[in-house]
């Protein structure tokens, strides 16, 4: 453990944290050292989690392995003074109707039910066939479909009432400054995981979004 994680006041980690999450109850190796990790670092700051889609399935049992606290997929966490929107960002992309379709579903009181009643086995392929077709569905879907709705992220920082937005999902690390009713207002984008490392530094002066370079095997 680094001593910049002991020094922090706290971890947020804003989904998608696994490439996919078939239940509390798959005690893999990987899955049990990652709550290992996540327990350490909670022993000395608070850890909180936001549902990605493709981790939506991560329950209060894991959560209490790794000693993370679950938060609502919109929340809003004081940052240094400073009312911040936090999310994992896939509710925004509107116009992908194919995956909203699915994101209704897979949110809803019967699907989780009825997948998490079957085997383990038959959770794990299936949740593997969905990753390949994931895959083989972008490649047919703009760029501008699979990003966020500009009309939404407006209305949803409204509604919170709020200039500073952070956010994941679309693996497009940046920073966007705009304006909303002549508010200027800013959305930051963190990146994915599978190369390098995207991570938004915050500080009572500063927000800083950093690439980590993994260290070698």
């Amino acid at each position: 453990m680094t001593s910049e994680a002991l020094s922090a006041d706290a971890l947020y980690i804003l989904g998608d944290l696994f490439e996919y999450w078939i239940g509390d109850d798959d005690r893999s190796p990987f899955n049990l050292h990652i709550a290992s990790i996540i327990r350490s670092v909670s022993r000395y700051i608070p850890v909180f989690f936001i549902h990605g889609n493709r981790d939506f399935a991560v329950g209060q049992a894991f959560a209490a392995e790794a000693g993370f606290t679950i938060l609502p997929e919109q929340s809003i966490i004081d940052l240094y003074g400073k009312r911040v929107l936090i999310s994992h960002g896939d509710e925004l992309c509107t116009r992908d109707l194919e995956y909203m379709k699915f994101r209704k579903k897979s949110r809803g009181w019967w699907w989780p039910r009825l997948i998490l009643a079957t085997p383990l086995s038959f959770r794990k392929k299936m949740a593997q066939r969905g990753r390949e077709t994931s895959k083989k569905n972008k490649g047919n879907l703009s760029e501008e479909i699979m990003d966020v709705t500009k009309s939404e992220v407006d209305k949803v920082m409204m509604d919170k009432n709020v200039d500073l937005f952070i956010h994941g999902h679309t693996h497009r690390p940046n920073v966007h400054e705009f304006l909303i009713d002549n508010t200027k207002v800013k959305r930051i984008v963190l990146g994915d995981w599978y190369t390098q490392g995207s991570v938004l530094v915050a500080t009572a002066n500063a927000l800083s979004l950093e690439v980590r370079h993994f260290a070698p095997a």
